[in-house]
């Protein structure tokens, strides 16, 4: 049997093949569509005989297709790829037809008219609601010819923000250095050298192997005194998938000037189909914000609280950097370089002071002793689980009923062949049918600076912060008891609230209770100490304002891209992104920058005019949070409160209802900018 296909079972990743993919994809494509013209054939519709069918069919496709896009991520390889490309255009046929199937929609409109839609639960009833918005969004009401246009723009849209994720991956993967001369890695922390050490030698090669992957990036731009290399890095990691050569790599064949442009103009006529001016208004038909001026005047607004503070910080460290070494022009590769020092300088704090005190089983045990804390739930490690690589761990949740309640992967190492950044995907989503109880089952992913030698992973404290951030995502989906597949767990919410959990749980990286918990020296097991916590403290909002400005940067460009994109006067894709940043960045871009072609989130991944959506949700994490600051940061109490109306209740009910049955009120920033140092 195609190991693909045994959706009853969690998949059997070392026995997937490239070749189980294609076969699977078309059976059960077939299989959904025999079964939908079967079940419309019925005289009279009811929740039992048509969504429950239909929840059933959504997920057995969820549970094949997911493992191929998981594996497509994180062991990406050229036959793996083939076969995985092969089938985005058929998956994107199918949801299109699903989504402009005109007796399908008419099923759900007769539901939600009948006798029985007022006996329905919360769940169910946002099911159709959700439903039959989506429906509209997919083109239902269109004549046969603009259907037939839509369906096939959706397609080339699949293909397009493929290639332009792969190209980022390929881009990153192909570029690489080698330096056998240790004095040219001088101010490297021993860590740091060790890693690329390590990467050398996984290639057979003597001396040490930078590359673009994050932890080697970061380390180069943070610590390294060779401003030369930090200039060549740099410039390698803004250009990559875009026309300009680097030496160290021959990325024109990834470029994906055109891609951007081709994905802009596709979703724009998506949007002239629909009735929409523009792409961002389509975006918005989904989320928690009412109007694209309502979006705007929320980035401008907070860019007009912070941009003062942030052009304070950057002339400040101008003159440092002026005062230390005579640089007479800040660079962007001297940015994290000279920002270090200076933090250094300030707070005698430096983020590699932490690494030893996060090894990577305390982070994790602690996490785990968090949330148990929290929302009194077990986790313990399965090692009977079939992974996809060595590194990568399976664990179980257990409730307060010693009832298994989730289930998830984690895969915290970068590594090539795996896409850069860090999420939450699901690989299987909670359903209940009669008796039978579907257990949610998440990939949790991070690109963290893996172990070297002997010695445990060593994590910075942004890299805990990270591991948070998307431990809340997997929560969000675990966690639920939605029994109704389209809005259980991170299914049907909003997307510029779906931030909400994941950005809630890094505060606990403050918090010296809780620190107390995800610490402990490598070597010696010793806490954090007193005096390095309070340094730690103290600089948290080191600079804060420059990382406002940063995210606001990056979510007006997304935004304005998207509401203005050819309309008159809008010239390119550089040119709204030149502007923005003359309007909110406090450090000139240099001229090479191609940061747009490697922006994956707006075009390869859910947050197209939607990256915003990490700003609006932090207004609603940072005052959710302010709940604990007020009842203490392991109040059961305000814990299960959180638990009950927002973990558990995943998309049955909307975003801002939610918070407001938390909260007892309306969602207030204030906490948003006493957090970040600007209130």
């Amino acid at each position: 049997m195609n190991p693909l296909l045994n959706t009853d079972a969690l998949p059997a990743f070392r026995h997937l093949h490239a070749d189980n993919i294609l076969p699977a994809v078309e059976q059960v494509l077939s299989d959904n569509r025999q079964q939908l013209e079967t079940l419309l054939t019925q005289a009279v519709f009811s929740w039992d005989n048509l969504i429950t069918p239909l929840q059933q069919m959504d997920s057995r496709l969820s549970r094949v297709w997911s493992p191929v896009r998981h594996l497509n991520s994180v062991m990406n390889s050229e036959s793996w790829r083939s076969q995985h490309d092969k089938c985005l255009s058929m998956m994107s046929s199918y949801h299109t037809e699903l989504s402009q199937n005109k007796a399908l929609y008419e099923a759900y409109k007769c539901l939600q008219q009948s006798a029985d839609f007022e006996t329905y639960s919360h769940a169910q009833k946002q099911c159709i609601v959700q439903a039959l918005r989506d429906f509209e969004l997919g083109g239902v009401a269109l004549d046969a010819d603009k259907k037939k246009r839509f369906k096939e723009i959706k397609e080339l849209l699949s293909q397009l923000t493929n290639t332009f994720s792969q190209n980022v991956l390929d881009a990153t993967n192909q570029w690489k250095k080698l330096i056998t001369d240790k004095t040219e890695l001088t101010g490297l922390p021993d860590y740091a050298l060790d890693m690329l050490a390590q990467n050398a030698a996984s290639k057979k090669k003597t001396g040490y192997l930078l590359g673009l992957d994050f932890p080697s990036f970061n380390a180069v731009m943070t610590y390294a005194d060779n401003r030369s290399l930090r200039k060549e890095v740099y410039l390698g990691y803004v250009t990559r998938a875009s026309e300009i050569k680097d030496k160290n790599a021959d990325n024109k064949r990834f470029d994906n000037t055109e891609v951007i442009k081709d994905i802009l103009e596709g979703r724009l006529l998506i949007a002239e189909l629909l009735g929409f001016k523009n792409y961002a208004e389509v975006s918005i038909a989904k989320k928690m914000a009412n109007s694209c001026d309502d979006v705007l005047n929320f980035l401008n607004e907070l860019n007009d609280k912070s941009h003062a503070k942030a052009l304070e910080e950057h002339q400040q460290l101008t003159s440092f950097a002026k005062d230390s070494d005579g640089l007479e022009t800040l660079q962007a590769w001297d940015i994290g370089y000279y920002a270090e020092k200076l933090k250094n300088k300030t707070y005698q704090f430096s983020q590699q002071d932490l690494k030893p005190y996060f090894p990577a089983p305390t982070v994790i045990k602690g996490l785990f002793e968090i949330v148990n804390r929290l929302y009194d739930i077990d986790i313990k490690e399965n090692n009977t689980v079939e992974c996809w690589h060595d590194e990568v761990l399976f664990f179980d949740i257990f409730d307060a009923n010693k009832q298994l309640r989730g289930q998830f992967y984690l895969d915290l190492y970068a590594r090539d062949n795996k896409q850069g950044g860090a999420w939450m995907d699901d690989c299987v989503g909670r359903m209940k049918v009669a008796d039978q109880l579907q257990t949610p089952v998440a990939y949790l992913v991070c690109n963290l600076t893996p172990p070297v030698g002997d010695k445990p992973a060593l994590f910075d404290h942004n890299e805990v912060t990270t591991l948070f951030h998307e431990f809340g995502h997997g929560l969000h989906h675990m966690l639920t008891l939605v029994d109704e597949f389209d809005v259980a767990g991170i299914n049907g919410v909003e997307w510029d609230a779906v931030e909400l959990p994941s950005q809630f749980m890094e505060n606990w990286c403050w918090q010296k209770d809780s620190l107390e918990l995800i610490s402990g020296h490598y070597e010696s097991g010793e806490k954090i100490p007193e005096a390095l916590f309070n340094k730690m403290l103290s600089a948290k909002n080191y600079r804060a304002a420059s990382a406002m400005v940063r995210q606001l940067e990056f979510a007006l460009f997304d935004f304005e891209l998207y509401k203005n994109y050819a309309t008159p006067g809008y010239q390119d894709v550089q040119q709204t992104l030149d502007e923005v940043r003359a309007r909110v960045s406090v450090q000139p871009a240099v001229a090479e920058n191609r940061f747009q072609n490697s922006f994956s989130h707006i075009f390869a991944g859910g947050y197209a005019a939607g990256y915003y959506s990490y700003k609006w949700a932090e207004v609603l994490s940072a005052d959710a949070f302010s709940s604990f600051e007020e009842n203490g940061i392991f109040d059961k109490k305000t814990g299960q409160k959180f638990l009950h109306n927002i973990l558990e209740k995943g998309g049955s009910e909307p975003a801002a209802l939610l918070f407001k049955n938390f909260r007892g009120r309306e969602p207030d920033s204030a906490a948003l900018l006493r957090h970040s140092g600007l209130k």
